[in-house]
């Protein structure tokens, strides 16, 4: 066989995900000989042969796998099928998010260096009883801030995720530094270590969640326990490193405290720099109010919809987390309308499952979903919400939208029913070309991260002759009354 096919003829070849490709050519004595293509990166490709079944042990090596140097510490650090199986920017994510944590881990030792000289350890005169109540009222006020906070702002973590991150890891230096300062003011030791605790425990709350949604961003092969375990064993990687140079550093500066701060607030300006080019480096696919609003105002003044990339990185992430009301959906239908007349108003002239209010002087947009709706439906409802709020915006608009917009302007105000009426003619047109260049510049339109609330609606087309219903999503109506409309 190997007479007849020679060394030249490459019988077949393997890869490992996205490695490089090794040829395998059959060797003079019939066994298969594989090129190490992972080693051709330090210039040192050569062969191996693997000797066909039933030959002696010691005519040729034993065969051996090819890896590339360090793949070792892949398989241990990094997710399963690394690049292909995550997100694109999983890499420089994990690179920054491994420098904030370190810095995290020294300015946590200085910190809790500080509580345990304040509760009283290496000090004669403190008493057990004592320390254990100030630990004791510490704890329990970071529990109670804890539920209070994931109550307060647990479902709207997932919409601004890169916001509430940075946010979280703001937070924790502040409560590091109250740490720091706790012994300083012994009187008030006891409150400001809660105080403290009361941050990390919300801390805890959204930097959990938050990881847990960019996980799901990340993780492109349904491995999210995969990738999770991983920034674990990563974490645990730069905390050891962490512990190692805290053991080195806290002999140097425990004997002044001057130089001790100085550490804490050039480690905390490192790990605040590192946290925002971890949370700037993301691109998240799916759309929020934020992107939605840059991208639906780009392509209304320029024609062009932004792609992910441009888009997050024009998206604010300081203010981003505590948005203006300015859009509202899944509202009640009572807040929208009072009478029959209202409602008559509203439903005239949608053909879509939501029905758009819109406050002119406050520029406030709140929209009722129908019982049925879904992502897309979601998304031209929030589109149409925006576009509202554009009419009294600056910047160029298409032709209809200025018209519009002049009327808007213009005195005596047009009723705002009349201004909602006239735009969905115009959404009608504009959405399925703005919906088709979202899916062409590679946004996920079938599923979004809007703040959407749980109250659902079903109206009739004609209300004069029947009533209307206004209840939470989670609750089932009975027979159908003739919705305007059953989905998409």
């Amino acid at each position: 066989m190997a007479d007849d096919v020679g060394l030249e003829t490459q019988l077949c070849s393997e890869q490992f995900g996205s490695g490089e490709a090794r040829g395998c050519r059959a060797a003079a004595d019939g066994s298969l000989q594989w090129e190490v293509g992972g080693w051709r990166w330090w210039g040192l490709s050569r062969a191996f042969t693997v000797k066909p079944e039933g030959r002696d042990a010691g005519e040729v090596g034993a065969p051996r796998a090819a890896s590339p140097p360090l793949s070792g510490l892949q398989a241990v650090f990094l997710p399963q099928g690394f690049p292909d199986s995550v997100s694109p920017d999983y890499l420089p994510y994990q690179l920054w998010d491994s420098v904030q944590a370190f810095a995290s881990s020294l300015s946590g030792s200085l910190a809790t260096q500080a509580v345990l000289l304040g509760i009283g350890v290496g000090n004669a005169k403190a008493t057990v009883s004592a320390a254990t109540a100030t630990w004791l009222v510490k704890d329990s006020t970071g529990m109670l801030g804890r539920i209070v906070f994931a109550w307060w702002k647990g479902s709207k973590l997932d919409c601004n995720a890169k916001q509430w991150r940075l946010f979280a890891d703001i937070l924790n230096d502040v409560a590091m530094f109250l740490e720091i300062m706790a012994p300083v003011y012994p009187i008030c030791f006891t409150m400001t270590v809660s105080t403290s605790n009361l941050a990390k425990c919300i801390v805890s709350v959204a930097g959990g969640a938050t990881r847990a949604a960019l996980t799901v961003h990340q993780a492109r092969r349904n491995n999210m326990a995969d990738v999770s375990a991983k920034d674990s064993s990563q974490e645990t990687l730069v905390n050891l490193a962490g512990l190692l140079v805290s053991l080195l550093m806290l002999p140097l500066v425990s004997g002044c405290p001057g130089f001790s701060l100085g550490c804490f607030f050039f480690l905390t300006a490192l790990h605040i720099y590192a946290n925002y080019r971890a949370v700037r480096a993301l691109v998240m696919e799916t759309l929020n109010e934020g992107r939605l609003r840059l991208v639906l105002k780009h392509y209304l003044q320029r024609g062009e919809v932004l792609d992910p990339t441009a888009a997050n990185r024009m998206e604010p992430l300081w203010t981003g987390f505590w948005p203006a009301p300015s859009l509202s959906l899944g509202v009640p239908l009572h807040c929208l309308v009072s009478s029959v007349f209202e409602l008559q108003q509203l439903v005239e002239g949608h053909q879509e499952p939501y029905l758009l209010g819109w406050d002119q002087s406050r520029n406030q947009v709140q929209v009722v979903l129908n019982q049925k709706v879904g992502p897309k439906t979601v998304l031209r409802a929030a589109t149409h919400g925006l576009m509202l709020g554009a009419l009294q915006g600056d910047g160029p608009l298409p032709a209809e939208l200025e018209e519009l917009r002049n009327q808007v302007r213009a005195g005596p105000k047009k009723e705002s029913w009349v201004i909602v009426k006239e735009t969905h003619q115009v959404l009608d047109m504009l959405f399925p070309k703005f919906l088709k260049g979202l899916q062409d510049a590679g946004w996920k339109t079938e599923k979004h991260q809007l703040e959407v609330d749980e109250w659902r609606a079903t109206w009739l087309l004609s209300p004069k002759k029947k009533g209307v219903r206004s209840l939470p999503a989670h609750q089932h109506p009975g027979p159908p009354v003739l919705p305007c409309c059953a989905g998409d």
